[in-house]
């Protein structure tokens, strides 16, 4: 849907500038955002390789297993269905700490991976579980304590001070993790709830049985 939305606004903007005579400044726009974009892309790399190198030495180290084990008690309060000794505590550490320390693209591959390991332990496929909504919640609202893809792109645009917004980004990450941890405990058990009465409802009226 995300697709059809920016060719919309894409065709959207080139017909409108058509039509009102300013070709010369679109050609420009599309050759400086080109421009940028590898700029911007190649500025990246450098912090991006250093970050995901360190989080696979810190994976084949065993260091992730020690930090899995350390922030147990949390895990076990956060996603009660897994497992001790799963994979997806593992993995789900790994999305943290890569958000933790601002490294949102190193954190989507192990974010998919985590999600694929908590879809393992899901008896409904068709249906998310309490864990993969608070894993969603956790992997968006995540607490940034260096905010590295941030500070690298101001670096990059020629900010004098660069790392002048972490105090900012800190109090609105805090803020949102914690009021995404309350909204999504508050709804499973709502829902949850009203899921064990209607099984209650249906073993009693025997509806649903086969």
């Amino acid at each position: 849907m995300l697709n059809y939305i920016w060719f919309v606004m894409l065709v959207t903007g080139f017909v409108v500038g058509i039509m009102n005579g300013r070709v010369d400044e679109i050609t420009q726009a599309v050759v400086d955002s080109s421009k940028n974009a590898v700029e911007i892309s190649i500025g990246l790399l450098g912090i991006m390789c250093l970050w995901t190198g360190l989080m696979e030495v810190a994976e084949k180290s065993g260091i992730v297993r020690s930090i899995a084990k350390t922030v147990r008690p949390v895990m076990e309060f956060l996603f009660p269905g897994i497992p001790k000794g799963h994979p997806a505590s593992g993995a789900i550490v790994m999305n943290l700490v890569a958000n933790f320390l601002g490294l949102g693209n190193a954190a989507t591959p192990l974010g998919i991976k985590a999600m694929n390991e908590l879809q393992k332990l899901n008896p409904d496929k068709d249906t998310a579980t309490d864990e993969m909504s608070m894993f969603l919640v956790l992997n968006t609202s995540c607490i940034q304590f260096i905010p590295a893809t941030i500070i690298a792109l101001r670096a990059s645009f020629g900010s004098k001070n660069p790392a002048e917004v972490i105090g900012t980004i800190w109090v609105a990450s805090i803020c949102a993790f914690i009021t995404g941890i309350v909204a999504a405990k508050t709804l499973s058990y709502f829902f949850k709830g009203k899921s064990q009465a209607k099984k209650r409802f249906e073993n009693k009226t025997g509806r649903g049985r086969a």
